[in-house]
């Protein structure tokens, strides 16, 4: 606990304070740093996430087919080093916004697992309103309710045009119409042009990672970035019922495209009033999440902006009034 973990090679510099809760965990590819007393390790770790620490460390990688931020790049980074109480004061006041961005995630993944716990107990164990007077009937993949089907993925769902394709030189941090990759990243950024996807919470539209199997649900207009397959329902059904069908039925192995294989499996289809019915409970949830996901943006905006004003000395921290001041 206490210690500055910096990733090696991926995300090269993003770093985080290992916690308290955690006492001894066996990591790979990572640099990891124990700060002496006169530095803050939150105060590091916000070092190297800062605009000015990725393009320090993006300065000091090796290697060609994977670049490498290694120990002894770590070692030379040269930083501003102002006397630990400052650094206590500016951890203090970014540890807020993280602590605000943590509870807003943590709100997105209760009602993410509140919608995948109903999904489970309406299309796995059919305990669906009203299973109770619906008789079980055999099928390939064994007894299912009466007026349900057995079907091949690719009979439910449509994949949709890309339209144009963004890559990560197209895109800004910031913007109206966010750009969606494969990567483990929420988005790949933003672009101020016409979006490719006029998704909506009425109508939503789904995205699949082909080499990654990310698997997202949006309901406001985006575009996509590369090896991204938007797809959406067919008419017979909701497209966020489909979208909790198919997900994780496929996981990455190895570096291939996986939606045929994905288009190719098997699964047992409800009927259209069920399935139109969880997709109604599901909707308010899925507004929630969508709002939340722009509060985390603003506050990430936020701290990410005030970060270089707090190491500049533009705030005087020796009185926090003023910083809480600016920030109201």
């Amino acid at each position: 606990p206490g210690d500055v973990a910096v990733v090696r090679t991926g995300y090269p510099g993003t770093a985080c304070v290992i916690p308290n809760t955690f006492k001894e965990l066996n990591c790979a590819d990572l640099v990891v740093i124990t700060p002496s007393g006169e530095l803050n390790p939150h105060y590091l770790a916000a070092i190297f996430n800062s605009a000015w620490g990725k393009a320090s460390v993006a300065g000091n990688l090796v290697g060609v087919a994977q670049q490498h931020f290694n120990v002894g790049a770590a070692k030379e980074l040269v930083i501003s080093l102002p006397p630990r109480l400052t650094q206590d004061r500016i951890a203090g006041i970014l540890s807020a916004y993280d602590e605000l961005i943590e509870n807003s995630q943590r709100r997105i993944n209760i009602l993410e697992t509140m919608a995948r716990s109903l999904y489970r107990e309406w299309f796995i164990n059919f305990r669906f309103p009203g299973h109770e007077s619906v008789p079980r009937v055999p099928s390939p993949l064994g007894e299912i309710p009466q007026g349900w089907e057995v079907k091949l993925v690719k009979d439910i769902l449509s994949r949709r045009v890309a339209g144009t394709v963004y890559r990560e030189a197209d895109v800004r941090q910031e913007g109206t119409i966010p750009v969606l990759d494969q990567s483990t990243n929420e988005l790949l950024g933003f672009h101020n042009e016409e979006p490719n996807h006029f998704a909506s919470p009425i109508i939503p539209i789904a995205i699949f990672g082909d080499h990654t199997c990310k698997m997202q649900l949006l309901i406001e207009p985006f575009s996509v970035g590369p090896n991204v397959v938007p797809f959406s329902a067919n008419k017979e059904l909701p497209t966020t019922y489909v979208f909790y069908v198919v997900n994780s039925l496929v996981q990455t192995q190895e570096y291939k495209r996986h939606w045929s294989p994905l288009n190719a499996k098997e699964i047992i289809v409800a009927d259209s009033a069920t399935a139109q019915r969880f997709a109604s409970l599901i909707q308010p949830m899925l507004v929630k999440q969508a709002a939340l996901r722009k509060v985390i943006r603003n506050l990430r905006r936020t701290r990410d902006l005030l970060l270089p004003r707090l190491l500049s000395g533009q705030f005087d921290l020796a009185h926090k009034e003023s910083v809480n001041g600016s920030l109201g």
